[in-house]
């Protein structure tokens, strides 16, 4: 009998995870860098103490009951008729705890959902498999699309570890770049398939639906570069189409504006001063 304790032991501690992956355990949501995913973070906290407030109280009267009138004590069935107090208060009380749930959760809807006053608005849209990124009346529009180091370690027999790359399958060539404080809007739409637009630590998820325009909006307070995926199943690689924000100061960001904007300039002057030339050579021609 002992040997088989210390079998079964011996398995249950094999079957518990080691202290790095219990480090890694988040089992509640993120608190995230945003206004609206503190709020969330708080709504979810409010609720879920609320229910094991309840959760307490309804299995301490249960348990309470079934050891206190248990046969073995001389306990007979209550004889008892209806009661409409006792009906009164078993539906009066949960009302009061959905209306309090309630209100507290529509206002974080209303606000989740109000877009007006803000400060910079960018065009998102969904590709199998990449994101491209316009800034509206910004004069800045490119894709973006995974990294070159994680899509090479993806790639059948590459022989590359994929512990060695940074932010394996999370990054990009180039990141959606924001201001710091600074209320973004962003609509969403796809080309293709049905996307979704995800980044954990702002608290937001949006569908990107082919026809449809969504929004969102998010005020990032703090700079960091934060990184999301796309959360609805669109085709054979969806796995590999990671969504990154980089949140810049807003001088930082201004700096990086206007090289953005000078990039798309150079292009098409190049191209001006070349159908220039070109009606030069076949004039005099």
């Amino acid at each position: 009998m002992s040997k088989i304790l210390k079998y079964a032991a011996a398995g249950a501690a094999a079957c518990l995870p080691t202290g790095a992956a219990l480090a890694a355990w988040d089992l509640n949501m993120p608190v995230g860098v945003t206004e609206l995913s503190r709020d969330i973070h708080g709504l979810h906290m409010l609720i879920l103490w609320i229910c094991v407030l309840i959760g307490v109280a309804v299995f301490g009267v249960m348990i309470y009951s079934i050891i206190k009138f248990r046969h073995s004590q001389g306990a007979v069935p209550a004889k008892f008729d209806h009661s409409t107090r006792a009906e009164i208060i078993w539906t009066t009380i949960p009302i009061l705890i959905l209306v309090g749930m309630a209100i507290p959760a529509a206002e974080t809807l209303i606000r989740i959902e109000d877009t007006r006053n803000s400060e910079l608005s960018i065009k998102v849209t969904g590709y199998q498999w990449k994101w491209q990124y316009e800034y509206l009346d910004q004069k800045v529009d490119f894709f973006s699309t995974l990294s070159r180091d994680s899509d090479a370690a993806r790639q059948l027999h590459s022989g590359i570890d994929p512990n060695t790359v940074d932010n394996y399958l999370l990054s990009v060539d180039k990141p959606l770049v924001v201001p710091v404080d600074t209320k973004v809007r962003l609509l969403l739409t796809s080309a293709d398939v049905i996307h979704a637009w995800w980044v954990p630590t702002f608290g937001m998820k949006k569908d990107a639906i082919p026809g449809f325009v969504n929004e969102i909006w998010f005020r990032a307070d703090k700079v960091g570069v934060y990184r999301g995926q796309c959360a609805e199943l669109c085709g054979r690689d969806h796995g590999f189409m990671p969504i990154v924000v980089e949140v810049k100061s807003k001088e930082d960001y201004a700096a990086w504006l206007k090289t953005q904007q000078d990039g798309e300039a150079a292009p098409a002057a190049a191209q001006t001063n070349e159908s220039a030339t070109t009606a030069v050579v076949a004039k005099a021609e």
